[in-house]
């Protein structure tokens, strides 16, 4: 039986836009969804790794693999339903393939484009909002390193800047020009909250403001522009990053002013899970004395709260308690 109040009170809730890709989204979006349905995760179509690379290769398709996590997310169905979009084959010629990228790819066949299949596919998962590409031209992400070395491909930028010893300076779309889903463009004007991240920083998240005339949407809505900033670093790609440091890469790759909040964790994470981060080359992003200060100079509040959630030795957003900071400054006029 329908929970009509409980309903209700999620349509009524505030307009959030969140922008990214990668495993912190889809996290988050399953905290948000308690909140508020008027959700829409607007996602990087730049990945070319795995089995959303290969799909990506052989069928000529926009890479299916974060828009399945976040259809995931944002799902209003039977635990069998997920378990089966969620199945990777670990036989044949299917090795390494995700049955959910497979199923994208068959709606993408049937209805003859992949918005189309996206929609479908949210009509059958019954999703709570909308997800959507950023764009859906075919994209290829590239990084400049400081050393001058250019590398071309997503999935070969962190690999790569580990393997020449030297951190990214800039990324940039190529081709240098794509043009946004104008739904994405849509949802954007009319949020109340347009939040980044979680995510990775130059593959996850930097790589939608590069699209064309996004980075100014975002200044002009009038919704509250918010960035979450990771709570470990990655390797190859954020490689001693402080929270400062993050911001400053979103700011170098947008504007100045782009932003109004940064959210950041204040929480200790537990020794024996960060040790197994640590040999893997991550540290913590925690607030640092000076970095209020810092950011108010650019006109950014900075919000720190105990965010952290282990699972099963994963270091994950508390997407709970995250939601309802976002939540509180949607309503806050």
């Amino acid at each position: 039986m329908k929970n009509l109040a409980l309903e209700n009170k999620l349509e009524s809730g505030p307009r959030v836009v969140v922008i990214g890709g990668g495993t912190g989204l889809s996290i988050l979006l399953r905290g948000l969804k308690k909140f508020t349905s008027n959700i829409t995760a607007i996602v990087t179509v730049a990945d070319d790794g795995g089995g959303s690379g290969v799909l990506r290769e052989d069928l000529g398709m926009l890479p299916p693999g974060d828009i399945r996590s976040c259809l995931l997310a944002l799902a209003n169905t039977e635990p069998t339903m997920e378990k089966l979009l969620q199945y990777r084959f670990t036989d044949g010629m299917l090795t390494g393939q995700n049955f959910g990228n497979l199923f994208i790819a068959a709606m993408s066949s049937i209805y003859g484009s992949f918005e189309e299949a996206i929609r479908e596919t949210s009509n059958v998962l019954a999703v709570t909002g909308k997800v959507l590409p950023m764009t859906l031209e075919d994209v290829t992400l590239c990084a400049v390193l400081e050393n001058g070395v250019t590398v071309n491909g997503e999935s070969r930028i962190p690999v790569d800047a580990i393997k020449n010893g030297s951190r990214i300076d800039h990324i940039y779309m190529d081709p240098k020009i794509s043009n946004p889903l104008d739904e994405s463009v849509e949802a954007i004007i009319d949020a109340d909250i347009i939040v980044l991240g979680p995510g990775s920083l130059y593959t996850s998240v930097i790589p939608n403001l590069l699209v064309n005339h996004i980075t100014d949407t975002i200044h002009y809505s009038k919704a509250k522009k918010v960035y979450i900033a990771n709570v470990m670093t990655q390797p190859g790609e954020t490689d001693k990053y402080s929270l400062t440091d993050h911001v400053d890469a979103i700011l170098k790759h947008s504007r100045e002013d782009f932003l109004d909040y940064v959210i950041g964790n204040t929480e200790d994470i537990p020794l024996e899970t960060l040790n197994k981060y640590i040999k893997d080359g991550s540290k913590p992003v925690l607030i640092e004395k000076n970095h209020s200060e810092v950011l108010e100079k650019k006109n950014i509040k900075l919000i720190g709260d105990k965010l952290i959630d282990v699972e099963k030795s994963y270091i994950r957003h508390d997407n709970i308690l995250l939601s309802k900071i976002l939540i509180d400054i949607a309503n806050d006029d």
